[in-house]
């Protein structure tokens, strides 16, 4: 019988995750229209179908809010305003799970902690699934790598996010059948060294198979894009000698350079061919155009961290006023470094005018002093779709190309080259107008911290950076008015997931 593959929900016993198994007729993250019912036989024998089944994989991106999550408001919570780098914002006792989280406080039964655990198991069981289908394709070979590729890059990001929030976790490397779905190996955690193998064994794979930038769709992976996230794991396996090579294959392929105005790599649209959306110094981000249903922006991502007027002085809220830049984020910046401005809105007494012309009356008009620029998406200057702010078209840059400069110069510092760290570290300061300095590995993890800020990044570095120099976290929160504790380094097992696996989750030490 020729089975079809349509819009339906599985219940997949490992960590109870709802698996959207829509293809072809969910919101489409690369505009392909949508295409109806598609078969088995359509899939092994159509590349084109074939493509659609992949792009199924980045719609996952899309879900997000208070719903299960990728790289969204909760994954923002449990990246930036877990960190050094952010306050929770909003009034005092909004979202109490996000304040357990920026106080370091996590228990297991914590809402965020689930839902970005769930919507990566989703993102994984949507690239399974694909994976499962493209093994039986008939067509070119050299199509259907390229396809499998794009499903382990995208698997193996999931699994890198996964792995650095919660340590091991349950490993599924293909597809289980209904009657496997129960057992052992998928209801419990390998080792952080084993899921780590595993995602190095798909970028492998993705690299050697992907076509490069301009050989594909924009906004899809590419040869560069798992050479980019390689030199990126490995830099957190401390193979430092591989990360140099991954990164230095980016540096050395040509294709990207640094955005000249660091302000306007998060606009959408260029300014006088400087900046926007896939720009040169873009390697991989989240796409996302406005279409007929207003469903293309990432969930919540924008409205989320708007400036929050909390009903003062008659205006309207631009958002929710969450991820505030902290002081001590602040702190950090050097005199004349112009990635402080490109990064923070800051609200002055007298009021704040925006890029786009749009002015915050007041300090006293608004819930906090800062809120992220690099999340503002303009209401005048920039596209929106009607009245949907929760959908606001922001792309999210995941992979840029300033951040493999600073891996390549981590890297090479650590195997005992500081010429190439010099180069790769000096082009980063140049851009953001500030001086040489000595290619140390203080200065590069200063460098990575305000040329990344508020880009999701910052509590993954501080955990990898204690690990290679103790006592660095509890120095970074000490300054952030808090007191680091070891167990936060891993966040905890939800709750929920131990539950549904029967008790065979174990919890991480601490919780």
């Amino acid at each position: 019988m020729k089975k079809i593959y349509k819009k339906h929900s599985t219940l997949l016993f490992i960590c109870a995750a709802v698996i959207a198994s829509t293809f072809s007729a969910c919101k489409n993250y690369l505009n392909v229209q949508p295409q109806g019912q598609i078969t088995q036989d359509q899939i092994a024998t159509d590349p084109a179908q074939a493509k659609n089944l992949v792009t199924g994989i980045y719609n996952v991106f899309y879900i997000g809010g208070f719903d299960p999550d990728i790289d969204s408001f909760q994954f923002v919570i449990m990246t930036d305003i877990a960190s050094d780098d952010a306050d929770k914002g909003s009034s005092p006792t909004d979202y109490g799970d996000a304040l357990q989280i920026d106080n370091l406080t996590t228990p297991a039964t914590n809402g965020v902690v689930n839902n970005v655990w769930t919507g990566h198991y989703q993102g994984i069981a949507r690239a399974n699934q694909a994976l499962d289908k493209l093994n039986a394709a008939q067509f070119d070979a050299t199509t259907k790598n390229a396809l499998i590729g794009e499903a382990k890059f995208l698997r193996a990001y999931f699994y890198f996010n996964l792995v650095r929030l919660y340590g091991g976790v349950p490993l599924l490397d293909k597809l289980p059948a209904a009657s496997e779905a129960n057992n052992d190996k998928y209801q419990t955690r390998a080792t952080a060294d084993d899921i780590y193998k595993f995602i190095i064994s798909d970028l492998d794979f993705a690299a050697a198979n992907l076509p490069d930038k301009g050989a594909t769709d924009v906004g899809r992976a590419t040869k560069t894009a798992a050479q980019a996230l390689e030199a990126k794991v490995y830099l957190y396996m401390k193979n430092y000698q591989k990360a140099y090579e991954f990164s230095n294959a980016v540096i050395t392929s040509g294709k990207y350079s640094l955005v000249n105005d660091y302000s306007l790599i998060w606009r959408q649209k260029a300014v006088n061919g400087d900046g926007g959306n896939n720009n040169n110094e873009s390697i991989f981000e989240i796409q996302a155009g406005i279409n007929k249903s207003c469903s293309a922006g990432i969930n919540l991502y924008t409205v989320s961290q708007g400036p929050r007027a909390g009903g003062k002085f008659g205006w309207s809220d631009l958002g929710f006023g969450f991820n505030n830049p902290s002081q001590s984020l602040v702190n950090e910046y050097e005199p004349n470094d112009v990635r402080k401005a490109g990064t923070i809105i800051t609200i002055l007494p007298n009021g704040t005018r925006l890029f786009d012309g749009f002015r915050i009356p007041s300090r006293d008009s608004v819930e906090n002093d800062r809120y992220s620029y690099k999340a503002y998406h303009s209401r005048s200057a920039e596209d929106n779709c009607g009245g949907n702010t929760d959908r606001l078209p922001k792309q999210v840059r995941i992979l840029r190309y300033a951040d493999i400069l600073l891996i390549n110069a981590e890297a090479a510092i650590q195997i005992g080259n500081p010429g190439a760290a010099s180069t790769a570290l000096t082009a980063v300061r140049a851009r953001a107008k500030l001086a040489p300095v000595a290619p140390t590995l203080l200065n590069v993890w200063h460098e990575r911290r305000v040329e990344m800020a508020e880009e999701h990044d910052r509590f993954f570095d501080i955990v990898r950076q204690d690990a290679v120099q103790p006592g660095r976290a509890a120095a970074a929160f000490a300054a952030h008015g808090k007191t680091w504790v070891a167990r936060a380094a891993l966040f905890p097992i939800p709750q929920t997931q131990i539950d549904l696996s029967g008790g065979r989750l174990k919890q991480n030490p601490g919780y």
